[in-house]
């Protein structure tokens, strides 16, 4: 796990748009302390996921923020707030990041 988001919560979420994704997650950093991990979009469709790191309470507030700007432009497909994920979710995390 990269240092720099140890004891971090996770809020990862996945859109039909990768435009919308950026609309987001803007939203997101723009509501509450969180450091955007990685926008990777879907090599099957047009869509991409976006990972934030931040507590538990910033991150959990940029979700809903990028979620209600999502909802009038992209489908959400799914999303999820980890509150402390562990070293393997760590590591599976980190092998999506870049690849």
């Amino acid at each position: 796990m990269s240092e720099a988001y140890q004891g971090m919560a996770v809020g990862v979420f996945e859109l039909e748009s990768e435009c919308a994704c950026f609309v987001a997650l803007d939203a997101a950093a723009k509501t509450a302390a969180v450091r955007i991990q990685g926008v990777e979009r879907n090599r099957l469709s047009a869509g991409a996921c976006v990972k934030m790191r931040g507590s538990v309470s910033d991150v959990k507030a940029a979700m809903e923020a990028a979620l209600r700007a999502a909802e009038p432009i992209s489908r959400i497909i799914s999303h999820t707030v980890i509150a402390s994920p562990t070293e393997d979710t760590e590591t599976a995390l980190a092998m999506t990041i870049r690849k």
